[in-house]
């Protein structure tokens, strides 16, 4: 007797995953290559986080604090919210399914930008639930577009601000026409992974509209500015009645203790963020010069990443590049075909990366005539 799995589930695409930094390198042949693809801090992690995980290594045989009560308090303050306001998880994608476990039932629509995260529209095809898309105008949130795609069978509003792929911020303006269109029974979520490297003055954040109808939810993460991905760590704040919800469908234990060490000490650790911050600001500048004078299209960002048009399949760039021990993302998945997406590295790095992609498209448009 075979096994039986939901329609949806067998219909999934899973995310697709790169592979392991040092596999690449065996399979290619290459050595000393450079990972500017999935949007890492280019400075490493906060010492002080490293610091408190060394200090709390001979703990492990504990568990972990099942409601991160100390992460709590302290993210509280800092936000200037109730700690009851907050939930943490194994990442913010952990968050997002949580939100989308917790409220979607199959059937139901859960509304998203096109190009975005593609985890939104996965999570929500797992649960049976029905992804609406409605495509950007010029790579920003058509949010007057998302308004009339509202139904009422749509359960969840997922925006990311900035956006990922393409960076771009939500006008606050914007956010609170749209705001009023939605009905109070909807779900309103703010993905904002990169907020710290955001202009405060171009854009607006959850926080600002945590207390209200419909339910503004804003998502943060310790992956970016602060140099935790690998710690897994992420958080979400919103009305305590959309919290305590979550907590009951939430695992226990689903943030280990290192994370939450790291994350405590990451919150103190100031310069490491403002380092950060100017490091991500002057690259940005650089590449974008390099890349003008290659005559390349580039779109203005408020993030620490970008999308370039390279005029060619992004799939052969991709591997052309990784030949080289360069390591960008081809933007295919997003049916983006013609477009990268790049992190900002550090300085050698971004020179590199921009050295070895005009070798490419050198040899990519004299392949092309040749043909």
């Amino acid at each position: 007797m075979g096994i039986r799995v939901p329609d949806y589930i067998a219909k999934l695409q899973p995310y697709p995953p790169g592979k392991p930094l040092e596999e690449l390198e065996r399979e290619y042949g290459i050595r000393d290559s450079i990972k500017l693809a999935s949007n890492e801090n280019p400075l490493g992690s906060s010492p002080l986080a490293l610091e408190a995980i060394q200090d709390h290594l001979k703990k492990l045989r504990f568990y972990p604090d099942g409601s991160c009560f100390y992460l709590r308090q302290r993210l509280g303050q800092r936000l200037g919210v109730d700690d009851a306001s907050i939930i943490l998880g194994n990442g913010s994608n952990e968050i997002i399914d949580l939100l989308i476990r917790t409220f979607v039932q199959p059937g139901e629509e859960v509304l998203m930008s096109e190009p975005t995260f593609l985890v939104y529209r996965l999570m929500t095809q797992a649960v049976g639930g029905s992804p609406i898309q409605v495509e950007q105008k010029l790579f920003a949130h058509d949010l007057e577009g998302m308004a009339a795609a509202v139904t009422p069978r749509t359960r969840i509003v997922f925006l990311d601000n900035p956006n990922n792929p393409s960076g771009t911020v939500i006008r606050r303006e914007e956010f609170e026409i749209f705001r009023q269109q939605v009905p109070e029974d909807v779900l309103i979520v703010l993905d904002e992974a990169y907020m710290e490297f955001a202009d405060p003055a171009s854009t607006m954040t959850g926080l600002e509209y945590l207390n209200g109808d419909p339910p503004v939810i804003s998502l943060r993460t310790f992956s970016k500015a602060y140099g935790l991905a690998g710690l897994r760590i992420g958080f979400g704040v919103m009305p305590p009645r959309v919290a305590d919800y979550l907590n009951r469908v939430r695992q226990p234990f689903n943030v280990n203790s290192l994370a939450q060490v790291a994350a405590l000490a990451a919150l103190d650790d100031e310069a490491f963020l403002q380092e950060t911050q100017k490091v991500v600001r002057e690259g940005l500048a650089f590449l974008f010069k390099g890349l003008a004078e290659m005559r390349l299209r580039t779109f203005p960002t408020q993030s620490n990443f970008f999308l370039i048009d390279v005029g060619f399949d992004a799939r052969t760039v991709y591997e052309a590049m990784l030949h080289r021990g360069v390591i960008v993302r081809a933007m295919s998945a997003y049916g983006l075909d013609h477009y990268i997406r790049i992190s900002v590295g550090r300085p050698e790095e971004n020179q590199r990366f921009l050295d070895t992609l005009k070798e490419v498209l050198a040899e990519l448009a004299s392949s092309n005539d040749r043909d």
